[in-house]
């Protein structure tokens, strides 16, 4: 009876790497990489905000948020921008890819998890999570680097720090799906 318990890590990986995808693709599609506040020649209550994909403007007084604002600064032509925008969603693909193959691999409806297969898909979900990691490391360092008007205020927005929060949750749930290479070594 033993035998037929699913392996806790593989539990842990299927757990972990669906909540990830759906951190990263949050973080992905919100606008909110990074928040440029207190612009000069601008209402003190106007926060700019840019993700990988688009730059919205909101008056915090009024909550009205206007998006697809005009680039003037080049910001979407930085590298680190567009690094971020041809990984992220290679990394969603590769994170889906890597749950169809470890459902195929945990044991859900036969006697016994296909151990290499699960191991395969925690290196693929690894694999993934080191590529949102990249981008959202990357753009990190280089936040206050990238295009501003001088003078204004720059912080790190949400969408970045999930996006961070759903790397680490898919490398480490990839790296519970691997263990499973484990157990092929004791066969």
């Amino acid at each position: 009876l033993a035998s037929m318990r699913t392996p806790t890590a593989m539990i842990v990986g299927l757990v972990l790497c669906p909540c990830g995808l759906l951190l990263t693709l949050t973080g992905t599609l919100a606008p909110k990489w990074r928040q440029v506040s207190h612009v000069p020649d601008q209402p003190m209550d106007v926060v700019w905000e840019q993700g990988i994909w688009d730059i919205c403007r909101e008056r915090q007084s009024t909550h009205d948020r206007l998006c697809g604002q005009a680039d003037e600064l080049g910001y979407f032509e930085q590298v680190p921008v567009r690094v971020a925008q041809g990984l992220m969603p290679s990394s969603l693909v590769l994170t889906v890819v890597g749950l169809v193959v470890a459902a195929l691999g945990v044991r859900c409806w036969q006697p016994e998890p296909r151990h290499l297969v699960a191991g395969v898909a925690g290196l693929v979900l690894l694999l993934s999570g080191l590529m949102s990691l990249v981008p959202s490391s990357w753009y990190t360092q280089e936040l206050w680097a990238l295009p501003a008007a001088p003078g204004s205020t720059l912080s790190v927005g949400y969408s970045l720090v999930l996006s961070y929060l759903g790397s680490c949750l898919e490398i480490l749930g990839g790296l519970a799906l691997a263990l499973s290479f484990h157990h092929c070594c004791k066969e």
